[in-house]
């Protein structure tokens, strides 16, 4: 005799406690996420094909904005003490170490650096600020400060980076260099925008050429 067969009946399975985690979840990280703030320093970077990548350690940082204007920021907060020290020694600013170890960045001439140390941090806005002076070979602050970077670093790798807007003029860049050359920094990289390499051009037939000796 056959056995009799069991009716199938639909697995059923109760959703509301993983409702319930998932409510929860998203209520945590709408609650903990900081949402980026605006940039001190508004730069628009022109674009590149480029595909090498930023090192993002041990980075000097020299901004460019769209009026022409320089900013230098550090990564390093052990760096910035001893520049900091320097000048107080050098210059006799007067300078509060703690506070010039924190600042995200430096946008002021160095007769001016304690009041702009004194300006509170979300106070710092680039279009506010006079900048660090770089106007011709006789008032160039930047290789002043090109200095103090290498002699922060003493022998070690820094990683120079230059990012300027793309509405800015050639002379500020050239200004920037000369303060580079000054220092025979000789090497930096170009922060831009990236994107792909158009279609068809010359750099694309490179590109393309160079994949199928490998294949």
């Amino acid at each position: 005799m056959g056995r009799a067969k069991l009716p199938r009946k639909s697995t059923n399975i109760d959703m509301t406690a993983m409702c319930d985690v998932a409510f929860l979840l998203l209520s945590f990280f709408i609650l903990t996420t900081k949402f980026k703030p605006a940039e001190a320093i508004a730069v628009t970077t022109p674009s590149s094909v480029a595909a090498k990548v930023a090192e993002t350690k041990d980075v000097v940082l020299i901004t460019i904005d769209k009026d022409g204007k320089v900013f230098i920021s550090m990564d390093d907060e052990s760096k910035k003490e001893v520049i900091a020290n320097t000048l107080n020694t050098t210059k006799n600013l007067n300078l509060d170490v703690q506070k010039f170890k924190k600042a995200g960045f430096f946008g002021a001439p160095f007769s001016g650096l304690s009041a702009f140390l004194a300006i509170p941090e979300e106070g710092r806005k680039g279009n506010a600020l006079p900048g660090i002076p770089c106007k011709d070979s006789s008032n160039n602050e930047v290789s002043t400060w090109m200095g103090l970077v290498l002699s922060a670093y003493a022998g070690q790798k820094a990683n120079i980076q230059l990012k300027g807007d793309n509405a800015s003029k050639y002379p500020a860049f050239k200004n920037v260099i000369d303060a580079f050359k000054k220092n025979d920094i000789l090497k930096f990289q170009m922060i831009t925008n990236p994107e792909s390499v158009p279609t068809g051009s010359e750099l694309w037939k490179s590109a393309m050429k160079g994949e199928k000796r490998e294949e």
